[in-house]
């Protein structure tokens, strides 16, 4: 469904949303395909019915899902490239931008940087992570 555990470092509500989210930016759910109901999560994670919901109707806040009545929630059209470009734009100022800071902090030039990431892509990809 949505993979099982949780973390503690923040509210269930917002990892609910983002384990949708990840399955559509990963094709698991295409544009008009059903996402499991508020109820098929609830019994699946055995946890409060509003938390879910809380989670859920953001996404449809965001038009990332629509409602159909009386059948379900769905995947909205340019719901997946809403998210990327979301997603792109929160790793740019969330990771990004603060790992160049640090790097110009500690005298790591451009250059060295790239390779520092080649390196690591290298030994990530020969030990199957990632």
């Amino acid at each position: 469904m949505l993979g099982k555990s949780f973390d503690d470092n923040s509210p269930l509500f917002l990892q609910i949303k983002e384990r949708i989210e990840d399955q559509i930016i990963n094709g698991s759910l295409a544009t008009d395909e059903q996402v499991p109901s508020t109820t098929q999560i609830v019994q699946f994670y055995k946890i409060n019915h509003i938390t879910v919901s809380k989670g859920v109707n953001l996404l449809v806040d965001e038009g990332i899902l629509y409602k159909r009545r009386g059948v379900g929630m769905f995947v909205n059209k340019g719901a997946k490239k809403m998210l990327t470009e979301k997603r792109r734009e929160n790793f740019l100022t969330g990771y990004l931008m603060p790992m160049l800071a640090e790097a110009r902090k500690l005298g790591i030039d451009f250059r060295t940087l790239i390779e520092m990431m080649e390196k690591e892509e290298a030994m990530s990809s020969h030990f199957g992570e990632m």
